[in-house]
């Protein structure tokens, strides 16, 4: 029997990216009996309500509003809300392939007290800054999950678990308004709890995120203020000392350009990624600077 997802999916303010993401998932080869969408308006000015209005004949859609709180807590409420054995999380820019829950649903069927986590492609080949971006998510997916069967890094917008699980849990941790990270924090915390998560090419989302220099910059800062707060909350479950990469793990992202062969750009992508581990830097001591500040207050 085929298992049951709640697909979730977090929007703020992009309703023309969110009725491309729900186009895409009507055309999801599954059962329409055995998985539901659950949107959540996180206090959008742009209200979502026409563009979910129209998909209404064609999924079987949830619409749900909260006050401005980020990502993670969106996640956490249409979580509450699933009624799926298993929860898909994706972003409203995002278009999962036809075979996406197919792909979720073998490795559940053998592996249920998993997270599954899916391959994400950048549908804009031609805007540098996205290409940088997903580049150096791509690095970390095949530094990480050398043995996908046992792995150590997933995306958050291509990112399955067991509900039951999910909600023993916790969720994803409140304290990543805004900043990011909050995937990162729970998929160490379920290991943490001894549950395994697997890596898989075969659950395909495709993502379309637009990017400028500015936006590219703040992206990664932001990146780096959900560090901090990441090892925060390692901290907090008793993990002491802030894990730094290797040397070899830098050398080796600045050769990763040349190494997939973007050829004339993977000069100016290997720039780019020195430039997101620089935000990501500053991000970093950035919050903890701010953290200690009010603490002292």
């Amino acid at each position: 029997m085929s298992p049951s997802f709640s697909i979730i999916i977090p929007t703020y303010n992009r309703p023309a990216q969110l009725a491309v993401c729900l186009k895409a998932l009507t055309k999801l080869s599954y059962p329409a009996n055995h998985f539901e969408v659950i949107i959540v308006d996180d206090g959008s000015e742009i209200s979502p309500d026409r563009v979910v209005a129209s998909f209404r004949h064609l999924l079987d859609i949830t619409l749900i509003r909260q006050v401005h709180a980020g990502v993670a807590i969106g996640r956490n409420t249409g979580a509450a809300k699933a009624k799926g054995e298993f929860l898909v999380f994706t972003d409203d820019d995002c278009q999962p392939a036809p075979d996406w829950l197919q792909g979720l649903a073998v490795y559940f069927l053998k592996s249920p007290n998993c997270i599954i986590g899916g391959r994400t492609i950048n549908i804009l080949p031609d805007n540098i800054y996205s290409t940088a971006s997903q580049l150096l998510i791509s690095f970390l997916f095949g530094y990480y999950n050398t043995n996908p069967a046992q792995a150590g890094f997933l995306n958050g917008s291509n990112l399955s678990v067991p509900k039951d699980l999910f909600l023993k849990l916790g969720g994803f941790e409140k304290r990543f308004f805004l900043v990011g990270a909050e995937e990162r924090e729970f998929c160490d915390r379920w290991m943490d709890y001894g549950y395994r998560m697997i890596y898989t090419h075969e659950a395909l989302v495709y993502h379309s995120h637009r990017l400028t220099f500015r936006s590219f910059i703040r992206q990664h800062f932001k990146y780096g203020c959900g560090a901090f707060h990441f090892h925060m909350a390692r901290t907090k479950r008793g993990h002491l000392q802030i894990k730094v990469e290797p040397k070899t793990f830098y050398l080796n992202l600045l050769r990763y350009p040349f190494i997939q062969k973007y050829h004339l750009r993977a000069p100016l992508l290997s720039i780019l990624l020195v430039i997101s581990q620089i935000s990501n830097a500053i991000g970093f001591f950035w919050e903890r600077f701010t953290y200690n500040k009010n603490a002292v207050k």
